[in-house]
């Protein structure tokens, strides 16, 4: 559990990171619960909002395990290798992404639109948010949301080779992701205003290149290892 540690932190700082990238997908999803939540209902509107993402964050957990499951059947195969190599690339682009100096990881995303065009109805049926329990479902059910932030995340984690090591490191990357989100239904307009700033995307940016170099198997890894353990 020890070496899973650093990961974990990895995790959760990537989803801090991409907070730039949530504000673009999700936090007009965010501004619009807010409002949709009835009047009766707007001095419980941290606990609707707190369900809200707690269900999104356990999807992403879910799909963790889902393609988890997949990585750890392919662990012992000269797949792995390619996997790793392919989630180093992702989140190589997606750093390019955050920093503002290319966008074409956002062509990944057409890859769940087929899924959630069945998915949306029944979230949009969900509106608007009266209770704990709606707010909890709307979020899992938004949390499949297409986002190239989370499909590199998710290779990532699934390179790992074992289902629950990569739904603990999606559940810390969800949490990663709460306190921009929940900002911005708040209406924190000083997070969300420094989260835009072009230094601090570039910043954020330029540490997940860093992370995907990392992820890409090769020799500078123990290059890398070797440093810190000195």
């Amino acid at each position: 559990m020890l070496d899973l540690a650093p990961m974990l932190a990895s995790a959760l700082i990537l989803g801090l990171l991409g907070g730039g990238h949530c504000l673009g997908m999700c936090g007009g999803l965010m501004g619009a619960l807010t409002l949709a939540i009835p009047p009766e209902q707007r001095g419980r509107r941290l606990q609707l909002l707190l369900a809200y993402n707690l269900g999104r964050i356990l999807s992403y957990a879910a799909a963790g395990l889902l393609l988890g499951l997949a990585g750890w059947a392919i662990a012992s195969t000269p797949f792995a290798s390619a996997l790793r190599v392919v989630a180093g690339l992702l989140l190589i682009a997606m750093g390019l992404y955050l920093a503002g100096w290319w966008s074409g990881l956002t062509r990944i995303e057409a890859l769940g639109r087929g899924l959630w065009k069945y998915i949306q109805p029944f979230a949009s049926r969900l509106l608007p948010v009266a209770s704990m329990p709606r707010a909890l479902l709307l979020g899992a059910l938004w949390g499949w949301l297409p986002c190239g932030l989370v499909y590199s995340t998710l290779l990532w984690t699934s390179s790992q080779g074992s289902a629950l090591e990569s739904a603990l490191l999606m559940l810390a990357f969800g949490l990663g992701t709460w306190p921009v989100l929940l900002a911005t239904g708040l209406a924190a307009e000083r997070i969300t205003a420094l989260l835009r700033k072009r230094s601090v995307r570039m910043a954020g940016g330029l540490l997940v290149i860093l992370f995907g170099l990392w992820t890409l198997p090769g020799p500078h890894q123990a290059w890398l290892m070797g440093h810190a353990m000195h």
